[in-house]
């Protein structure tokens, strides 16, 4: 499937799909605000979004968007992944500032059970309270 979406969001898909940490960070803003399903704070600024969103690559599998809710600047795209034997549907919900930069990134995530085994895998990765 085709998606139409700002070049910018392109980028920020290819980054991600190829795992490249300095393209990823060229889509974000310095300040950008990361809202992860997984955890009840809010994570401030590029490189810690790049740790954690370059941890998430490594966990998910067969990751595709299908949908795309596009009114620029604003963005809603809808995901399926695999994270082990566990099916994972969700939506990344995307802000680009006036540089066309992501400067707010929240994802909604379900099931429950998928979402906790997320929650356990980064944990044990990147150490989180």
């Amino acid at each position: 499937m085709t998606l139409k979406v700002d070049a910018r969001i392109e980028k920020f898909f290819d980054s991600a799909r190829m795992k490249d940490k300095e393209g990823l960070a060229s889509c974000l803003a310095e300040s950008v605000v990361f809202r992860p399903p997984t955890y009840w704070k809010d994570w401030a600024g590029r490189d810690v979004t790049v740790a954690i969103l370059s941890q998430v690559g490594e966990i998910f599998e067969d990751f595709k968007y299908v949908r795309v809710f596009n009114d620029h600047p604003n963005y809603a795209l809808e995901f399926k992944a695999k994270i082990g034997d566990l099916d994972a549907e969700g939506i990344d919900l995307i802000t680009l500032d006036d540089n066309n930069l992501v400067s707010e990134f929240t994802v909604v995530m379900r099931p429950l059970k998928t979402v906790q085994h997320l929650r356990e895998e980064m944990q044990q990765r990147l150490k989180f309270p």
